[in-house]
């Protein structure tokens, strides 16, 4: 009765907080509700005992991507009313993806009642560990038999990172104020003051 009762209400919370990300007028307060449609989800996940693909909701949708959106959305100086003006003037274009998108759905609906595809015989290798949960089970698959895989495409996604950082990298200009100390250290105490006789009354020579 509870795993009922859970589902339908997650499932419930899903559905209105997806309708409300795509309604809300606040940019905010849509990615807020799209926060609110992980965590729900992530239940679900749960609820079937996918608690892996729930770990990866929370942590990656939650905890990077939906708040890198909600920063980038707080930083930025929307302009409301330019955003309606175009959201009037793409809104043909935009049922034209909605039709494309639905039809696509009902033809994946139809191939699916149609007979399941057969992808192969399994070869038996990669059966579960009796008794441990999905993560070990994971766990065991990635540092076993996919290691080098695994391991690859770690090295594949830093590459990427220092390239990133390579290609968006720039010198640091030399601004007013700004301390070279190399120079400062190496420099000597008489480059550094000059002697004067400044006459009754001259002042100062900076």
């Amino acid at each position: 009765m509870i795993h009922t009762f859970a589902f339908y209400l997650f499932a419930v919370l899903v559905i209105a907080s997806g309708a409300l990300t795509i309604m809300a007028r606040n940019p905010v307060h849509s990615v807020l509700w799209l926060i609110l449609a992980f965590f729900n989800a992530a239940g679900l996940m749960v609820l079937v005992g996918a608690e892996f693909i729930a770990m990866l909701l929370v942590i990656v949708y939650v905890g990077a991507v939906a708040v890198l959106f909600l920063f980038v959305v707080m930083m930025l100086d929307i302009d409301f009313a330019e955003l309606r003006a175009g959201f009037v003037k793409n809104f043909p274009l935009g049922i034209a993806i909605a039709i494309i998108l639905l039809a696509e759905l009902v033809l994946g609906v139809g191939a699916y009642r149609a007979g399941a595809m057969e992808l192969g015989t399994p070869m038996g290798d990669a059966a579960p560990i009796i008794g441990e949960s999905n993560i070990e089970n994971i766990g065991a698959l990635l540092y076993g038999k996919y290691l080098f895989l695994f391991e690859s495409a770690g090295i594949i996604l830093l590459v990427a990172m220092v390239g990133a950082i390579v290609l968006t990298h720039r010198e640091a200009r030399a601004v007013r104020g700004h301390q070279n100390i190399a120079k400062q250290v190496s420099r000597r105490p008489e480059d550094a003051i000059v002697k004067t006789r400044p006459e009754i009354g001259k002042g100062v020579e900076l």
